[in-house]
């Protein structure tokens, strides 16, 4: 890390976490933020749902909901940028304060609520963004929506010329029932009106599913044929969390989703009973916790194809990016991998 990228840092933690979000997304439009160079290796390299990938390392939705950062974030090293989530009305979110930092435990809980500025406004700036960059979006329901299958839909069908991904976002625990989207029969449903408003584009695009970490098994293995029998081409694992284990910040019982290091865990076993569901017939991406190149080769040994990382970039910073690209490849030449694909669900059985 930078002595610029430093003091960046300590600076945004001085203020509201909600400000030094906004703070950091305008200094990568300005172009104040210092950019990591990318790091290229044929071993990281990644073909994922049909896409291809520079490499396997992501940005999770959320940190760029709007997509107004696109350009900047395209050039930080990032093999793939999720975008969102985003719901076919603008709407506020929820009251602040919804986003606090637990820096003793590496971890953020926020308790957003789809805030976003509608799909509208996102699509017409998807439509401007730069080529060359793998961008998707983390589609969502209105609060107050009658019919949040068609939320999903319309969503698709107004920003999916300009994507190419969409995710199925059915687990953020701060929109109040979403969650039950996951049960298998509700599921089933939502995934028939996406896969209608999917063919109803110019160009199919994949479809990925994301799921929360607070799942027992038999939930699990619902979730996982439903995914597989609705056309799902790829499931995200996972969101944020509600446990709350062993955290020492004195916020840590605030309402809203855990994530950052305090997830690793939890969302790494999820992973590898999804990988062991799944058989390899759908590409997992390993969100949870990742802070490292350690933890992110900990998620592909355990079946992910891909990972996402946002809460530690608020702790380490953009070059986190490289930092864990660069051990990766490392680890797959330590370990005699060819590919990043060859390392994938090597470790599963550890996890179980």
């Amino acid at each position: 890390m930078s002595v610029v990228e430093r003091a960046g840092l300590a600076l945004l933690r001085r203020v509201d976490p909600e400000r030094a979000h906004r703070l950091a997304l305008l200094g990568l439009r300005t172009g104040l933020v210092p950019l990591p160079a990318p790091v290229e290796s044929p071993r990281l390299r990644v073909r994922l749902a049909g896409l291809d990938l520079p490499n396997p390392v992501g940005l999770a939705a959320g940190f760029d909901k709007n997509a107004t950062a696109l350009a900047p974030l395209g050039r930080a090293g990032f093999g793939f940028i999720e975008v969102g989530a985003v719901t076919p009305r603008p709407q506020p979110g929820n009251p602040r304060p919804r986003l606090f930092r637990l820096p003793r435990d590496g971890a953020v809980i926020n308790r957003f609520g789809f805030n976003n500025d509608g799909a509208g406004a996102v699509a017409a700036r998807l439509a401007r963004r730069p080529a060359g960059m793998v961008v998707g979006l983390n589609i969502g329901a209105n609060k107050d929506s009658a019919d949040r299958a068609g939320d999903y839909a319309a969503v698709i069908a107004t920003c999916g010329p300009h994507i190419d991904f969409a995710t199925v976002n059915v687990s953020s625990p701060n929109t109040e029932r979403l969650r039950a989207l996951q049960g298998a029969e509700a599921l089933a449903a939502l995934l028939a009106r996406v896969a209608e408003a999917r063919a109803g584009l110019p160009s199919a695009i994949p479809v990925f599913l994301k799921i929360a970490p607070d799942l027992s098994d038999d939930e699990l293995a619902a979730i996982a044929e439903t995914a597989r029998d609705g056309g799902v081409d790829a499931i995200i694992a996972t969101n944020t969390t509600l446990a709350r284990e062993s955290l020492r910040e004195p916020n840590a019982d605030e309402a809203g989703g855990l994530s950052g290091a305090p997830l690793f865990e939890k969302s790494t076993r999820v992973l590898a009973r999804l990988s062991q569901l799944t058989d390899g017939a759908l590409p997992l991406i390993g969100v949870g916790g990742v802070d490292s190149a350690e933890t992110a080769y900990a998620k592909i040994r355990a079946g992910a194809s891909a990972v996402q990382i946002y809460t530690a970039l608020s702790y380490h910073g953009l070059s986190l990016v490289g930092r864990i690209n660069r051990g990766l490849d490392a680890a797959l030449e330590r370990d005699t991998f060819a590919s990043l694909g060859d390392a994938v669900g090597t470790a599963r059985d550890a996890w179980l």
